[in-house]
């Protein structure tokens, strides 16, 4: 496998914000950044424009990916870009390029009618399909973004990174997502911050007496069981600050609640598929949605 981080390129917005996001982790990573566009024959924009013309809108796709490959080597000396026009079903060509990547980089939209973020339908297949870590970048994301301000107040590429953020499940942990977490925060000189969220027991409903303390123990048991998970990581990566956060209540909400102030949060999708296809899960849906720093997706078993 060649390793780099790849991204896919459109003419939006969204997509240069994760163009530079990818830049910049390439640069972390110390990886080619490989830029991909992908031309679908086959589309819906090419059935609806059918006096288009294919040969000036290849060449103008081609202008756009050799053009956004030099600017980023301008921007980001020192990177080795790879640029690329492939022709296919855009998610498929996507799904195949990440699985010869360390991670795929796509963008997304800004927020909704909702107050949701915008997760295309393109995105959300790959997310669901990919086996390589996936991660979604929202619309004006800024290098100062992903940074703590200085003591001034101003943002600043220059600062101290935000800590990076993972969903932890102690009952079902998972490797290769702490890896991929515990590896991004040591790149950055971030803390990491291990989200554990567990259910509020029936008895808490009516907190009183015997029923306050066994809130209490349940609480300390499970602080002390997400500290027993982490233990043999803290002794992998003992450079890295790890935060530890048990809180009690649904997961997606406590995990966005939680990522206000990350750099980069990090998410599971459990690889698994059905007669109706792959699913990404509630909570990494709610991340996709609600978050706003860039999320990344780990495929695990």
């Amino acid at each position: 496998m060649s390793r780099s981080v790849t991204v896919g390129l459109d003419d939006s917005p969204e997509s240069r914000a994760a163009a530079e996001w990818a830049a910049r982790e390439a640069l972390l990573r110390g990886l080619p950044l490989k830029i991909i566009y992908v031309w679908e024959p086959k589309s819906a924009y090419v059935a609806r424009a059918p006096l288009l013309d294919l040969e000036k809108y290849q060449r103008w796709a081609e202008q756009l990916t050799h053009e956004s490959a030099e600017g980023i080597r301008l921007r980001h000396p020192g990177i080795e870009v790879i640029a690329e026009k492939l022709t296919g079903t855009v998610a498929d060509i996507l799904c195949e390029a990440a699985g010869s990547a360390d991670l795929l980089v796509l963008g997304s939209r800004g927020l909704g009618v909702v107050e949701g973020f915008l997760v295309g339908s393109v995105s959300l297949g790959v997310v669901a399909r990919a086996e390589r870590p996936v991660v979604l970048v929202r619309v004006g994301e800024q290098a100062a973004d992903e940074h703590e301000p200085t003591p001034a107040g101003v943002p600043s590429a220059a600062a101290r990174f935000r800590p990076v953020v993972v969903g932890f499940d102690i009952e079902a942990p998972d490797d290769t997502l702490l890896a991929f977490a515990l590896d991004a925060a040591r790149r950055r000189g971030a803390p990491l911050r291990v989200v554990h969220a567990w259910p509020e027991p029936p008895a808490s409903r009516y907190q009183s007496g015997g029923d306050v303390r066994l809130y209490d123990t349940l609480e300390r048991g499970q602080a002390s069981l997400l500290s027993k998970s982490l233990r043999p990581w803290r002794k992998k990566f003992p450079d890295v600050e790890v935060i530890e956060a048990s809180r009690c209540g649904s997961a997606p909400p406590i995990l966005v609640n939680d990522s206000r102030d990350a750099s980069l949060v990090v998410v599971g999708r459990r690889i698994r598929t059905s007669s109706f296809g792959a699913h990404i899960g509630h909570g990494t849906h709610a991340a996709l949605h609600h978050i706003a720093a860039p999320v990344a997706v780990v495929a695990h078993s």
